[in-house]
């Protein structure tokens, strides 16, 4: 579908509008993608079909809604804003655009629009005037589909208009749930917790999410049950970011994403117990990053073959388990040179004492990794193999 997408994007720019809605439709048939709704609510407002591009602007916010997007639910706003301006209608225009800035109150172009709404609202009589007066809902309750005369042609196939999208009934079978089938689980990451309702036949575009600093509420109608099920967390375990926090509704789960505002924070539970206070301590326990979560305290130095009977030494805790007595012997500076090395030094160490069975010890591996040493006694002492 982003062949008709991108060809429908080409008619927009060259001002063939007819040609764009027929391309826009026909991908609109698979997927009502909220972006795509839009860009088709464009080309009928600039054609003036104000109708058409007020329904597909008012389908892009109940499905930006239902995904949790507040990118996609501003643009969705926006657009139905700019539609309601053309339509004359002041009053719903500037709501609109009012709710845009909610969601994103940078978005391009807000500013210019709010300030063209006001100039005009004021313009036809301000409070007074019938034009000026708020009658829409944020949430539309029911978007008509496009009347069976719009249908359009495109390469000799009939394009017919999407689905209804409504905000009062559920487009979905009629399966009963109750709200005993409906559980919610929760996980956390080091600047989030998410929150995942799991349901059968979530009705998209009646669900009622309300994030706030200190708490969550969900709820939403549970199948042909007239049950409501609701989820109130008041107060969450710790204080969130509400304006980066985001929800996405599907018809099998509603998923709730709340950006922590102590970032690494661990949450023991959702909610917060009456003897808890919402603003949690700084000696509160937090989730360590992954390069601590390792236990270093397990790692063990390297060991190398040896010949010795006894098996290879450990010379770190030989090292250990050393006397304090003995750190004045003649064996103290290499013990200590040994313990403050890096494993390269410790490696070459190991590696040249062993092979020349104690008479020679080198700290450069890059010199030792290639050779092998042999005994070199020292003068006056002559070398002999075990048994001799």
């Amino acid at each position: 579908m982003t062949s008709e997408i991108s060809k429908g994007d080409a008619a927009l720019d060259n001002k063939d509008y007819v040609l764009a809605i027929a391309h826009f439709s026909k991908a609109l048939l698979s997927t009502q993608a909220p972006t795509w709704l839009l860009k088709r609510a464009t080309a009928y407002h600039r054609l003036g079909q104000f109708e058409h591009a007020l329904a597909d602007a008012n389908s892009a916010v109940l499905v930006a809604l239902g995904r949790g997007k507040r990118e996609l639910i501003a643009d969705a706003y926006f657009r139905r804003g700019i539609v309601l301006h053309g339509m004359k209608q002041y009053g719903n225009s500037r709501m609109c655009f009012h709710w845009t800035r909610q969601y994103n109150e940078k978005l391009n172009g807000l500013s210019m629009w709010i300030a063209k709404v006001t100039a005009d609202y004021d313009a036809a009589g301000g409070d007074e005037a019938e034009c000026n007066a708020v009658t829409i809902k944020e949430v539309p309750d029911k978007i008509e589909p496009l009347p069976s005369s719009s249908t359009l042609v495109l390469n000799g196939e009939e394009i017919s208009s999407p689905m209804t999208i409504s905000a009062g009934k559920k487009v979905m079978d009629s399966t009963t749930t109750s709200t005993s089938n409906v559980r919610h689980e929760w996980y956390q990451s080091q600047n989030a917790v998410t929150v995942e309702i799991l349901a059968k036949n979530i009705p998209i575009g009646t669900t009622d999410i309300k994030i706030m600093k200190t708490s969550l509420e969900v709820s939403f109608p549970i199948g042909t049950s007239q049950q409501t099920y609701s989820l109130h967390i008041n107060p969450l375990f710790a204080e969130i970011d509400s304006t980066k926090s985001t929800f996405r509704v599907a018809t099998h789960k509603i998923e709730v994403i709340l950006q922590k505002s102590k970032y690494g924070l661990k949450w023991s539970a959702l909610e917060a117990t009456k003897s808890q206070n919402v603003s949690v301590s700084s000696e509160a326990t937090m989730i360590p990053p992954l390069d601590v979560m390792c236990d270093k305290s397990s790692s063990k130095p390297p060991v190398y073959p040896t010949s010795s009977k006894s098996g290879p030494k450990n010379w770190d805790t030989l090292v250990q388990d050393e006397n304090d007595d003995d750190n004045d012997g003649p064996d103290a500076f290499f013990k200590t040179l040994y313990k403050n090395a890096d494993p390269d030094t410790k490696r070459a160490m190991m590696k040249s004492f062993q092979e020349s069975n104690g008479t020679s010890l080198s700290t450069q591996w890059s010199d030792v990794s290639s050779r092998t040493f042999e005994t070199v006694p020292p003068q006056g002492v002559e070398a002999k193999k075990w048994g001799d």
